[in-house]
C-alpha cells in the first residue's frame, strides 16, 4: 500500500504541472503580456522582502525566511494572475457562441445551484435559447440571443413556473446574456446568479426541483418542437378526421 501511495504522488504532481502548462499555453496564445505579468508578480514580493532585510539589517536566518516568504507570496500572486487572465481569454473566446451561457452556468460550484445543460426553449431559426436553473435563491431563466425575442420567450416560461409556485414568494430572475444595455456580459453571469439572497431551505428547493422536472416532462410529452408557442399552433381539421 505504501509503495502504491508513493507511486501515485509523483503522477498527481506531474498532472498539476502539466495542467498549469496547458493553461499558460492557452492564455499566452491570446495574451502575449502574460509572461511579463507573471514574472512581475513573483519578483515584486521577493524584491520587497530583500529590501526589508537590507533596511532592518536582519540576521541570516531572517534573510532566508523573508526571502522564502516573498517567493511564496509571489507564486500565489502569479497563480491568481494566471487564473484571472485565462478566465478573461476563455470568456472572450466563448462570447457570442451558442451554448456559452450553459457552459458558464454549469461551472457554478456552490451547493444548491442546479443548471441543466439542455435548454427549456430554443428557436431553431435564430438559435435563441433559454436555460432554467434553480438555487436556494430562487428560479433563474437565462436567455441567450436577441434581447427582445428572448425576453418575450422568458415571459412565457415565467408564466408556466408561476402556475406551479402559486402561493409562494419564490422569486424568478430573468437574465439576458449579451453586450446590450439591459444584458449581462458572459464574464459577469456567474456573479449575477450567485449574489442573490437565499429564500428557500434545502427541502423547499428539492420540492421545487421535482415540480420543475414534472413540468418539463409534461412539455416534452406534448411533442411540440422547441421554440414553438403551443397557443399559436394551427391544427388541421382534416388531419384530425384522418383525411
Amino acid at each position: 500500500m505504501a509503495q502504491e501511495d508513493r507511486a501515485k504522488k509523483p503522477k498527481k504532481k506531474k498532472g498539476t504541472i502539466s495542467q498549469i502548462r496547458k493553461i499558460f499555453q492557452f492564455t499566452y496564445a491570446e495574451d502575449k503580456a502574460l509572461p511579463w505579468l507573471l514574472l512581475g508578480a513573483i519578483l515584486v514580493p521577493t524584491a520587497v522582502a530583500v529590501t526589508v532585510c537590507f533596511i532592518f539589517h536582519v540576521g541570516w536566518l531572517s534573510w532566508i525566511l523573508f526571502v522564502l516568504l516573498g517567493i511564496m507570496v509571489g507564486l500565489l500572486l502569479a497563480t491568481m494572475t494566471l487564473t484571472r487572465r485565462s478566465d478573461r481569454v476563455g470568456y472572450a473566446k466563448m462570447e457570442g457562441r451558442p451554448g456559452a451561457a450553459a457552459a458558464v452556468l454549469g461551472n457554478i460550484s456552490r451547493a444548491g445551484f442546479r443548471f441543466p445543460q439542455d435548454p427549456v426553449w430554443i428557436d431553431a431559426k435564430t438559435k435563441d435559447a433559454i436555460w432554467r436553473g434553480t438555487g436556494r435563491t430562487g428560479v433563474y431563466l437565462v436567455g441567450e440571443g436577441d434581447y427582445a425575442r428572448v425576453t418575450k420567450a422568458m415571459r412565457r416560461e415565467e408564466e408556466k413556473i408561476r402556475r406551479i409556485t402559486q402561493g409562494s414568494d419564490i422569486p424568478i430572475y430573468m437574465i439576458s446574456v449579451g453586450q446590450g444595455p439591459k444584458q449581462v456580459p458572459l464574464n459577469k453571469l456567474q456573479r449575477e446568479v450567485i449574489r442573490k439572497k437565499a429564500r428557500m431551505t434545502s427541502d423547499e428547493l428539492a420540492i421545487l426541483n421535482e415540480r420543475l422536472i414534472t413540468l418539463q416532462k409534461r412539455q416534452s410529452a406534448l411533442g411540440m418542437p422547441k421554440g414553438i408557442d403551443p397557443t399559436k399552433v394551427h391544427v388541421s381539421r382534416k388531419a384530425m378526421r384522418g383525411r
